[in-house]
């Protein structure tokens, strides 16, 4: 009777073990899952609309060319933030949110962000590669070789104040010096933190961006409310143009999605046209 009692205990034993490894199975796999998941999303975050108050959205493909006719429209209607000479050879659109990191990393001006996304954005001043798109774009129309435009797409959703002012500031030729303070890493953490998108604080918008423009003119811009149309309008014609991810580019009739370094996805298309 011992010996039986003793060998139910051991096959007790045994079933007890193998039903807690079954279990430590079961949750390193979800664990595995989680991070494999995690790790795929950083990877194709540049290609996914970023999260926007808590909910995930997932972003439908852009399609691969744009109509010339409603490309050259968008450059000739005044109202659009436009830079350079709309007759260029080569046409640059960026669709673009100043709170999202992404378009952070594709501006080129916020180094700390783009070393903590990782060492593919990470920029050549800090050790890395990462060969950032929007300066190259802005050294083209400068040099009177392309012309760009920027329009807004919630990608992030703190980018309202901040695009708001970028408009505020084209009415004074400042959108460059505004939008660089914006797509730093400072501000950055003042749309993202501090702003939120809360219009009473016009006057913290206002006071960070006091280096690049008139601060009092800023807010008083902000608190007319003068561009709060262009969130929904630019919002729409980004959806019209199929760009609902941020950023998204237009190059000429091709589409580049995500923040893809000039040299990857840009340079094979620009230099048979300079």
């Amino acid at each position: 009777m011992i010996v039986r009692v003793n060998e139910w205990g051991s096959v007790m034993k045994q079933a007890i073990m193998q039903y807690l490894m079954i279990i430590a199975l079961v949750v390193g796999a979800y664990f595995l899952g989680v991070y494999k998941t995690q790790v795929e999303y950083l990877q194709k975050a540049p290609n996914t609309v970023a999260q926007v108050q808590g909910q995930q959205a997932q972003a439908t493909p852009a399609p691969t060319t744009v109509d010339p006719t409603k490309l050259k429209a968008l450059f000739a209607d005044k109202s659009n933030l436009v830079f350079g000479d709309p007759n260029s050879k080569i046409l640059f659109v960026e669709f673009s949110d100043p709170s999202c990191p992404y378009c952070h990393a594709a501006g080129g001006l916020d180094g700390a962000l783009n070393k903590q996304m990782g060492s593919q954005f990470t920029l050549p001043a800090d050790g890395g590669t990462y060969d950032a798109p929007v300066p190259e774009m802005r050294k083209l129309v400068e040099a009177g070789k392309a012309a760009f435009v920027w329009v807004y797409v919630p990608g992030h959703g703190n980018g309202e104040m901040g695009t708001m002012a970028m408009y505020c500031a084209n009415e004074q030729g400042k959108f460059w010096p505004v939008h660089d303070l914006l797509m730093s890493d400072k501000g950055y953490n003042e749309l993202n933190s501090v702003v939120q998108n809360d219009r009473a604080k016009s006057g913290e918008m206002a006071k960070f961006l006091s280096s690049a423009i008139d601060p009092t003119f800023m807010k008083s811009c902000l608190d007319s409310g003068k561009y709060a149309q262009r969130l929904a309008s630019d919002t729409q014609l980004g959806s019209s143009f199929g760009a609902t991810a941020t950023p998204t580019f237009i190059v000429n009739d091709q589409f580049i999605e995500g923040a893809v370094s000039w040299t990857q996805g840009f340079k094979n298309i620009v230099s048979p046209l300079l």
